[in-house]
């Protein structure tokens, strides 16, 4: 009975030891989840210092950029108005002038009229004479050519003088060129914050093109390369594409083609054709621009567009919004505005596409290079 009593009271001992452990670590549980707790509750409040960080600095940036976009609207209005003025201004100068210029010519023709009356006249009383010598002395002076003037080539043109009008008009040109580079340099500042970083895939590339290590440069050879098959290899285009795929959002790299006669570049949606002869064209699934013969640009729209580029790019900037359908092409050294392609629909992967046409002789060896972007 006694050892009974032992057993159960080292039971009993046990049982509360054991129920003491499971306390002590329950309150462990309690204090370690009430830390997470205030842990997870400090984090959310310095979101919301965040958030409501990011709201007053983007209230002050959206305050600072009203103001700076309002003055340069003000500015561009002050100049097309005073171009409007200058021109009115002109234009009524001119018209002036010839009226005067008119005037004067008409005062001369009637001059010149009264003058020929006169003479004839002096000419009508002298073919009546009876005096034979009065007609002798007469007749040298009468009857000689009149000093007038030759009209015949003399005339007012009733066309407005477009040539000096065109000066002001060129230098309004300038000038809005100018202010509207502030706002594609302001532009693209915000765009370059979307920088990806791209590499080349060799699987892809042309076997006549080489790449570098680095998947940063891709230049046209004129040998071919000794490269596996691949079905995702271009066989006839001299392209490729980018490891990188994109199916959303933003997305922005820089490639520099300075020194180069020929090139495209932009992006291909991701079931592109690889093998054969193919046109670069939304249609076909590409968005780009090119450059041909040095000095030929041309945008590779489904009907192809020239453009008309004030400099040589030698780093062109693409930027592309998945969403919006908008896929748009910088150059980055005048920070200016090339083209864009715009209400587009991508259900696919977007690549960035590359092509630095053929060598031609040499004259077109420099390669395509992937630069950092200057954020």
């Amino acid at each position: 009975m006694l050892g009974l009593l032992q057993v159960a009271r080292r039971r009993t001992g046990t049982e509360v030891n054991r129920i003491e452990g499971t306390s002590e670590n329950l309150e462990n549980q309690l204090v370690q989840t009430q830390t997470d707790v205030q842990q997870m509750i400090q984090n959310r409040m310095k979101k919301i210092q965040e958030i409501q960080h990011s709201v007053e600095m983007r209230k002050r940036n959206t305050e600072e950029e009203k103001s700076a976009r309002n003055q340069l609207f003000t500015d561009l209005i002050r100049s097309i108005e005073r171009c409007q003025s200058e021109l009115l201004k002109m234009m009524e100068e001119q018209q002036k002038a010839a009226e005067k210029q008119a005037e004067d010519l008409i005062k001369e023709l009637q001059q010149e009229i009264s003058d020929l009356k006169k003479r004839n006249t002096e000419l009508e009383q002298l073919s009546h004479t009876d005096d034979h010598l009065h007609l002798l002395q007469m007749y040298s002076s009468l009857c000689s050519r009149p000093h007038i003037k030759n009209w015949t080539e003399i005339r007012i043109d009733s066309d407005v003088n477009v040539y000096s009008m065109n000066r002001a008009l060129i230098q309004l040109e300038k000038t809005l060129d100018g202010r509207l580079n502030k706002i594609g340099q302001t532009g693209l500042k915000c765009l370059q914050k979307f920088a990806v970083d791209v590499t080349l895939d060799p699987d892809t590339a042309h076997p006549y093109l080489i790449l570098s290590d680095d998947g940063k440069q891709v230049s046209h050879g004129d040998i071919k390369q000794d490269v596996p098959k691949n079905p995702k290899r271009f066989d006839y285009v001299v392209s490729v594409l980018a490891k990188q795929g994109f199916s959303s959002g933003r997305f922005y790299y820089e490639v520099q083609v300075k020194g180069k006669t020929g090139w495209t570049l932009g992006v291909a949606r991701e079931s592109i054709n690889r093998k054969g002869k193919l046109i670069y064209s939304p249609v076909n699934g590409f968005w780009a621009v090119w450059l041909r013969n040095e000095n030929q640009y041309k945008a590779c729209e489904n009907s192809p567009v020239s453009l008309s580029l004030r400099v040589k790019p030698e780093i062109v900037g693409v930027f592309v919004d998945y969403e919006e359908g908008l896929v748009s092409f910088y150059d980055v050294g005048s920070r200016s505005h090339i083209y864009s392609f715009t209400g587009q629909t991508f259900t696919e992967k977007l690549y960035p596409c590359f092509s630095p046409c053929v060598n031609d002789g040499g004259k077109n060896s420099k390669p395509l290079i992937i630069t950092p972007v200057n954020k």
